[in-house]
């Protein structure tokens, strides 16, 4: 905040370049989650025709909905990429926590279907015979695709982009259920019948807790939620020693509206200034406040007095 306010421009904020090769390595990671996903698919989708296992088709289940969320992140993120100031006049940021909020429905939806078809395998007692060569395959092919995951997970959490953390929280879910998968089709092969569909229940309650909680979140994101107390206190720092001419502060919000927040700020400046003076102070702390990473949009309203009713309407 003392930098901003002695410098008016954010500390070691990106070029336009570097962000033109932050986009591209972006980009890059969703292509490539999106090739590994239709890859992996087909190849989970054999290891479960080899191996019959409930808990290994959980998860080529749960790797088929990853082509589709997958789809879902893709057009979100695209459409981002191409503003229309007509029918969307602040843009479309809004749409990456939508998108996430669609596909996380989406795999949490996976998890009801995994668990009555255990609870059905387990009252039948059906019991899959698999041979040794059918074993290796499934165990190879599980094994190199978690190991595939573990890599994308790893690449796609270097970036702070929304939609590119989802898509490092898909991999690291599935990193999770593929390993759950494969130790529970191996021991029910070796020893009991009945670990496999308890492993695909192990799976689904997990597959629930896990995107339930994400769609809570960016739910919460959408609704404007206030920010934390130490980010107000920032930002009123912030105002007041941004001129010295501000003698009061009388209102400052922020809250999400998205993956970001929306900042209001009433202040108090002299009632005879004149009035390219007052535009110019409250035009730079506009522009100050912008440039804060969690900041989307920053609306300064300027007075002459405190004492005032509030002018917006309240709501309920």
């Amino acid at each position: 905040m003392e930098i901003i306010n002695k410098s008016g421009c954010l500390p070691g904020a990106l070029t336009k370049d570097e962000m033109e090769e932050l986009a591209k390595g972006e980009r890059m990671a969703i292509r490539a989650s999106n090739i590994a996903n239709t890859v992996l698919f087909a190849a989970k989708l054999f290891a479960s025709y080899e191996s019959r296992s409930l808990a290994v088709i959980a998860s080529t289940l749960d790797s088929f909905l990853d082509l589709l969320s997958g789809f879902i992140l893709w057009f979100t993120s695209n459409a981002m990429r191409k503003p229309n100031q007509y029918h969307y006049p602040i843009g479309k940021n809004r749409m990456q926590p939508v998108g996430i909020i669609v596909f996380a429905s989406v795999m949490a939806t996976l998890g009801l279907q995994i668990i009555l078809e255990s609870a059905r395998e387990l009252i039948n007692g059906r019991k899959t015979k698999v041979n040794h060569d059918e074993e290796m395959w499934m165990i190879g092919i599980m094994i190199s695709v978690t190991a595939v995951k573990f890599v994308l997970m790893v690449y796609c959490r270097r970036f702070k982009n929304e939609i590119v953390r989802a898509y490092a929280q898909d991999h690291f879910f599935d990193v999770i259920t593929n390993s759950i998968g494969l130790v529970a089709a191996t021991l029910a092969i070796k020893y009991k019948w009945w670990i496999d569909p308890v492993g695909a229940v192990v799976i689904a309650l997990y597959t629930i807790c896990t995107w339930t909680r994400t769609v809570l979140e960016n739910v919460k994101a959408l609704i404007g939620r206030t920010a934390p107390p130490d980010f107000l206190a920032k930002l009123t720092y912030l105002i007041w020693n941004h001129h010295e001419e501000i003698q009061h502060i009388d209102t400052v919000r922020a809250y999400t509206f998205g993956s970001h927040y929306f900042v209001e700020v009433d202040i108090v400046l002299p009632e005879d200034m004149l009035l390219s003076k007052t535009h110019n102070i409250g035009e730079t702390l506009q522009e100050k406040l912008e440039q804060l990473r969690e900041v989307e949009r920053a609306f300064v309203h300027i007075d002459f007095e405190f004492t005032h009713r509030p002018e917006h309407k309240s709501t309920v």
